[in-house]
């Protein structure tokens, strides 16, 4: 019998600790005078005091570590709980918004997704807008933590890969996870002030600039306006772009450089084939453009790196509705959301890691048909990859495209459009934010999909941020019986 004191006692830590953080948006919005403070004030209250029980009753079970069966259920458990209570203030806020879309808005939020149900942003309390950016806040530091700490213990993925740079936990994840994420967080907030002054110092009022912040080093997309970043075209444009890319490095190389390691970002072949991709794709992308459109080439280099950096990096920000760009274009963008950032940072999707070691196996067995009698090892960072990390890689893949598809089935059985369905299904598994199509396209938000359609999207975040198998281990009779 798995011993549920310990995962219930970090997860009610964990729900109380969101509900402290409800308490900027209340300032907030009694600040504004408007009268909203008291959904803050009362989503705080149940929040915290709900969360501290559940810590309470499960004090007594709390220990060093956690075995494999209660790591991967805390894995789980929290990315549950928190959006549930993360929904209070939509449901008894100015949207007013039924469970399903302030679930499926608090769960887009803590996955950083950044997909919407919610119209008319332009005209919500401020403090609610605020608590969209924190929960994306909130959300991009856990993932980080997860990525380095939790994952490769569960060799999830191909993610031990980085079990030594993500500092050997050795049994020991909760106390090993402290440790880790208060270095990572003196950068995750160094980088979101730096952020936040360059968006001050570029014409955005104090608001604008924290809530983008906060949402932008998450790589989380959320906006103030149903305009998304278009609202502040221009020179603000290239520096969400910088910050992104930093947001989607891994984190643990700044660790490395604080610590005097100078090098250690640029020498991480992860990085060099993130920003190599980018570079790549903003050249192919800006040449079609001044190809095609009468754009000056300052303009089609700024829209071409904006919106690739969002989507390749998951944020999913628009600057321009670029479903009106070529039908290349288009499919284009729809597969580089499906590459993603590095592992251990903010950025989501299938990781360019994996591509990397995907591309290595590859090399090697091409070598290896060529020359029977040789012996070609793939090869990652200049490391031979074990058996062991290629098949988890490989699984994932065919995890991650098996999902999609019957993700794109269930949602195309609700009634929506082919484009809709494939493109909703790779959205919500990559935690990109918008799709393709007219309805949850750039221009459009998901507020107008099915109630059942709300909710496989919510559980395809769910699975997709936490890299899949997390996600079915728990539907395996020997993870139980174990």
């Amino acid at each position: 019998m798995i011993d549920l004191r310990p995962v219930g006692y970090t997860i009610g830590l964990l729900v109380a600790a969101l509900g402290l953080t409800m308490l900027p948006p209340l300032l907030v919005d009694i600040a504004e005078g408007q009268g909203h403070w008291p959904v803050f004030a009362e989503s705080a209250i149940i929040t915290f005091l709900t969360g501290g029980l559940v810590a309470l009753a499960c004090h007594n079970g709390t220990r060093e570590g956690l075995t494999l069966q209660q790591t991967f259920l805390l894995t789980a458990g929290v990315w549950l709980a928190l959006p549930l209570f993360g929904a209070l203030p939509f449901i008894l806020g100015a949207t007013e918004a039924r469970i399903v879309d302030a679930f499926f808005e608090a769960m887009s939020g803590l996955t950083t997704t950044g997909s919407t149900v919610l119209s008319g942003l332009d005209t919500l309390p401020k403090g609610l807008l605020l608590w969209r950016g924190i929960l994306q806040w909130l959300g991009g530091i856990g993932i980080i933590v997860v990525a380095m700490v939790f994952l490769p213990e569960l060799r999830v993925g191909g993610m031990q890969i980085f079990r030594s740079e993500a500092f050997e936990t050795m049994g020991k994840i909760l106390p090993r996870a402290t440790e880790i994420a208060s270095q990572i967080s003196v950068i995750y907030v160094a980088l979101t002030v730096l952020c936040m002054l360059c968006y001050l110092l570029l014409g955005m009022n104090a608001f604008d600039a924290t809530v983008h912040a906060l949402t932008t080093i998450s790589t989380g997309g959320f906006s103030n306006y149903d305009a998304s970043f278009g609202t502040f075209s221009g020179p603000p444009e290239y520096v969400a772009s910088v910050f992104m890319i930093l947001a989607a490095l891994p984190f643990v190389r700044y660790v490395q450089m604080v610590n005097g390691h100078r090098g250690a970002l640029l020498g991480d072949v992860q990085a060099r084939g993130f920003i190599l991709t980018i570079l790549v794709l903003v050249v192919v992308t800006t040449v079609i453009l001044t190809s095609i459109f009468p754009h000056h080439w300052e303009q089609a280099v700024r829209e071409a790196l904006f919106n690739i950096t969002s989507i390749i990096s998951g944020t999913g920000y628009a600057s321009v509705d670029y479903m009106e760009w070529s039908g290349f274009l288009i499919v284009l963008f729809f597969f580089i959301g499906l590459i993603g950032g590095s592992a251990g940072s903010t950025a989501c999707s299938v990781k360019i890691f994996r591509y990397q070691i995907l591309l290595a196996s590859i090399k090697a067995q091409i070598s290896k048909t060529r020359l029977p009698h040789g012996v070609f090892q793939p090869r990652w960072d200049g490391r031979v990859i074990d058996d062991d990390v290629l098949n988890s890689v490989m699984t994932f893949f065919v995890f991650f495209i098996v999902t999609l598809g019957l993700l794109a089935v269930a949602l195309g059985m609700t009634g929506l459009d082919f484009i809709t369905s494939v493109s909703g299904a790779a959205t919500a598994l990559a935690n990109i934010g918008p799709g393709l199509g007219d309805q949850i396209g750039p221009a459009g938000n998901f507020g107008g999909l099915n109630d059942t359609a709300k909710w496989l999207l919510a559980a395809g975040m769910f699975m997709g941020r936490l890299e899949l198998m997390v996600v079915f281990a728990l539907f395996t009779v020997r993870f139980w019986r174990g």
